[in-house]
């Protein structure tokens, strides 16, 4: 693995029919960083994604990996650099666990190349990683909505990229699964260098694991930069409507967002009951 890969926007915009939802955004994804692109609702975040995996073409300006737009780049050769996990993948009808997780070999599989020892041991270790190598042998659409979504993950890291695009990676998962992906994708960043980008609405989770956080708004780049940097009250108020305290977290010692709600603020703590007479 490499973290010398760049991966950056110019000038891009991108949109759907007559709507523009992202426009002339400027931004440079670090390499060998984790990133998280944070937003409200229907900001831009997984359309800029999209953008970045060429899934969705550009009305103006351009995605480009190392240099080149990644629209004019050959498939495959994309493929066996940049993988993506988008937010609602389908799986083929009856498909086993280990058959899916082999498809992410595909990209380095030639005309006249066959299936290896390597892709094998690519395919066990993206299992064993993902706590799923007990499911090899079920069909995907039998399992529960997390162990779906650990088997879709398990799939990117087979393919074995330098660049990891992932939109919302803890769908459907419990809070101890989300925090099990999310320490998985950092080992595999701090063990192999991969750069990985992903789509996460809790902010505080992704303050938590982000060495560089993205803040999408009114349709552009609102702030970019460390957790600490990023994640301010002002912050949190321009972009999602929100007032909050921003404290540290203890844990981690990055900020911890405090959303106030209207029926929270200063309310004094539940009184206990009076003895009786």
């Amino acid at each position: 693995m490499t973290t010398s890969h760049t991966l950056a926007a110019e000038r891009l915009t991108l949109g759907y029919g007559d709507r523009v939802v992202v426009s002339s955004l400027d931004l440079a994804v670090p390499p060998g960083e984790i990133t998280v692109i944070v937003g409200a609702n229907a900001c831009g975040k997984s359309t800029l994604l999209r953008s970045m995996s060429r899934l969705l073409t550009p009305r103006d300006g351009r995605v480009v990996l190392d240099g080149k737009a990644v629209h004019r780049l050959p498939a495959k050769q994309l493929a066996r650099t940049l993988g993506l996990l988008p937010q609602s993948p389908v799986a083929p009808e009856g498909i086993t666990v280990l058959d899916l997780v082999g498809r992410g070999r595909h990209p380095h599989q030639g005309v006249f190349s066959r299936w290896s020892e390597r892709d094998d041991a690519a395919v066990a270790a993206a299992l064993e990683a993902t706590g799923t190598t007990e499911l090899a042998d079920r069909a995907v659409d039998e399992l529960s909505g997390g162990q779906r979504q650990r088997v879709w993950i398990a799939m990117v890291l087979a393919q074995g990229t330098d660049l990891l695009l992932l939109d919302e990676p803890t769908t459907f998962l419990d809070v101890s699964h989300q925090v099990e992906v999310l320490d998985l994708l950092t080992d595999l960043n701090r063990d192999r260098g991969t750069t990985i980008v992903m789509v996460l609405h809790d902010l505080n989770l992704a303050a938590r694991y982000a060495d560089h956080l993205i803040a999408l708004a009114d349709g552009g780049l609102h702030a970019t930069g460390a957790p600490g940097e990023v994640l301010t009250e002002e912050c949190v108020r321009a972009v999602f409507g929100l007032d909050s305290r921003i404290i540290q977290d203890p844990v981690s010692g990055r900020p911890l967002m405090l959303p106030i709600g209207r029926h929270h603020t200063n309310r004094p703590a539940t009184a206990e009951p009076a003895e009786p007479a």
